[in-house]
Parts: structure tokens; C-alpha cells; sequence
């Protein structure tokens, strides 16, 4: 059974890959300058997230979290704990697995993050409910991408 796309399927404002990605570039931009302050890239933040969601975790963990590769997390975990945020440290049941851990003052950075989210909702000027459904929706396009 053929799926009807419309007059044009290669008409650029049609494409979702396209609405995606200046979704992603414009939002990620509204982050940046909440995150400077903080010392923070967007995608170092989103370490972080999910550090103050459980900490200490293996490396693989946050890859799977993150859904990112490892040879992308390194650097990022390198730089964060040149910044005092992270430690890394060998687990000792299991010589192969990287433990990350927040510091102290990684910990305490989680109460200045706890601004971001309002202020990128006001950012946008949203309503939080609409940003619900917009992340809901996200979230079933990655799990039909990834079959995760």
C-alpha cells in the first residue's frame, strides 16, 4: 500500500528530517546562553542531567542514556571533570567499566540548573502542556528510529 505524501514528498518544508533539525539548532540555541553562566555546553548539560538523576553511573549507562556513542562522551567527561563537576574512577568489582561520579560542587550545580527549564519555557513562549505533547511526540519518533 503506497502512503500519499502530498503533491511534492521532496518539498523541503514537508520534510521532517528539516523540521527537526532547526528545531533542534533553534532550541539548543535558547540553552546556550542560560548554560554559559553554569560553565556548561548543551551537550555537557545533558551529562549532567542525567548525573543528578542517579550518580555515580558507568559510562555504558550514559551512553545508553544519553543515546550517544562513547568515543562522543569521553571528551565531554574529560571536561567536566577538568572543571570539577565529575569524577571518573575504575570500578573495582570490574576493571573495564569508567564509574562517573558527581563532585560535590557538581551536585550543588543542580540547584542553579533548576532555572533553566522555566526560563526556556518562557523563552519559547509555550504553554508547558503544548511542550508536553511536542516531547511525547518526539519521543515516539526516536523509539520508531531506534526500535528502543
Amino acid at each position: 500500500m503506497a502512503v500519499d505524501l502530498g503533491e511534492d514528498p521532496l518539498a523541503l518544508e514537508r520534510q521532517v528530517c528539516f523540521a527537526l533539525s532547526v528545531a533542534s539548532r533553534t532550541v539548543i540555541g535558547i540553552y546556550r546562553p542560560l548554560l554559559e553562566p553554569l560553565g556548561l555546553t548543551h551537550p555537557q548539560y545533558l551529562v549532567m542531567l542525567a548525573l543528578w538523576e542517579r550518580s555515580p553511573r558507568s559510562v555504558r549507562d550514559l551512553c545508553d542514556a544519553l543515546h550517544a556513542e562513547s568515543a562522543t562522551l569521553s571528551p565531554m567527561l574529560k571536561r567536566l571533570e577538568s572543571i570539577g563537576y565529575v569524577t571518573r574512577a575504575r570500578n573495582r568489582a570490574d576493571e573495564r567499566e569508567l564509574s562517573v561520579e558527581l563532585t560535590e560542587s557538581g551536585a550543588e550545580l543542580r540547584r542553579e540548573a533548576l532555572k533553566i527549564p522555566y526560563r526556556v519555557v518562557e523563552a519559547l513562549g509555550m504553554q508547558v502542556a503544548e511542550l508536553q505533547e511536542v516531547h511525547a511526540a518526539l519521543t515516539r519518533v526516536i523509539t520508531a528510529a531506534t526500535g528502543r
